[in-house]
């Protein structure tokens, strides 16, 4: 068999050298081997964080190239990806850090369009998002149940995205380093949300597409039930003022009506109604303690912030 020499080598894409690819991956072994050699082609280093999978995912993704983290126990996504995150802070070199999920959906080959504007300087962090204009065969119940977990997410954190929960990301080194990623589960991605703002990051969207072939692994319902769940948890971290101040005005103010109604039985029958009373006092001074300890805790996160800010000033005035 006679080579042409004069055919062109196939080369790697721009910031290839500087390019890490972490896949957080739970019983994937059916589609891990394929996401790892199609991920290979736009990044140096593959890092496959086999989240306690039961299954081959390790020994697979490890024979297609990968660099495999192993957990013994199933940590949840969050977990997964801290201890991916974690691996490339070690690594000198790197500018541009893209996660993908581990069972196929994404397409690699639009990678480039991810990192280009973190290699550009243009952007700190790119979110993939499957509704701004490619079209994908996405079933009704997944589209209904992103757009409500994005619009909880979007009031939440302050920061508008049209795919809050997409694992399709590139993020500049700068991101990496500053990321807490404190939440285990699936709301890793919204948390991310709740940095952005915080952080003053630069975020642009990219269209991408997605191929659903196997049914979920999880159960839908409880699955956003949990996702919800972690959101509620980040708002009442990152913004304790809506989440128990605002809270605590509606208590209140259904304890006030409770007792409006509680004196309007009063001037009606000149008798008081004790167990709607003892409801009214209990609503009520459980709205105002919150109210209370919104406005605390929404005290102490700004006094933190400025120590920060301080902190951050005497570091590079030395």
């Amino acid at each position: 068999m006679q080579i042409d020499l004069s055919a062109p080598v196939q080369a790697h894409p721009p910031g290839f050298d500087q390019t890490a690819i972490i896949i957080p991956a739970y019983n994937e072994v059916r589609f891990i081997g394929s996401v790892v050699i199609q991920a290979r082609s736009y990044a140096s280093s593959v890092i496959v964080v086999d989240d306690g999978s039961r299954d081959g995912t390790s020994e697979v993704a490890k024979a297609a190239g990968a660099i495999v983290l192993r957990h013994e126990v199933n940590s949840g996504k969050g977990g997964a990806l801290k201890t991916g995150f974690k691996y490339v802070r070690q690594v000198a070199g790197l500018q541009v850090i893209l996660t993908i999920d581990g069972d196929g959906q994404h397409n690699c080959a639009e990678i480039p369009e991810l990192t280009r504007p973190i290699l550009e300087d243009t952007a700190d962090l790119v979110v993939g998002s499957r509704f701004l204009g490619k079209k994908s065969d996405i079933p009704r119940w997944r589209i209904f149940g992103q757009h409500a977990l994005t619009l909880v997410t979007n009031l939440g954190a302050r920061a508008s995205l049209s795919d809050s929960q997409s694992g399709f990301r590139a993020f500049s080194r700068k991101v990496v380093d500053l990321f807490p990623f404190d939440t285990d589960g699936f709301s890793v991605e919204s948390e991310m949300q709740f940095v952005i703002r915080q952080a003053g990051l630069r975020v642009i969207e990219v269209p991408i597409s997605v191929v659903y072939e196997e049914p979920p692994k999880r159960n839908p319902v409880m699955h956003g039930l949990q996702v919800l769940r972690g959101i509620m948890n980040l708002v009442s971290r990152y913004r304790p003022l809506l989440f128990f101040g605002g809270g605590g005005l509606v208590i209140l103010f259904i304890g006030l009506i409770w007792g409006w109604y509680v004196i309007d039985i009063y001037r009606r029958v000149r008798t008081l109604a004790v167990g709607y009373a003892l409801i009214s006092a209990l609503l009520t001074i459980i709205g105002s303690t919150s109210m209370f300890t919104g406005l605390m805790l929404h005290s102490v996160l700004g006094l933190m912030a400025d120590i920060k800010k301080a902190i951050e000033r005497l570091n590079s005035d030395h």
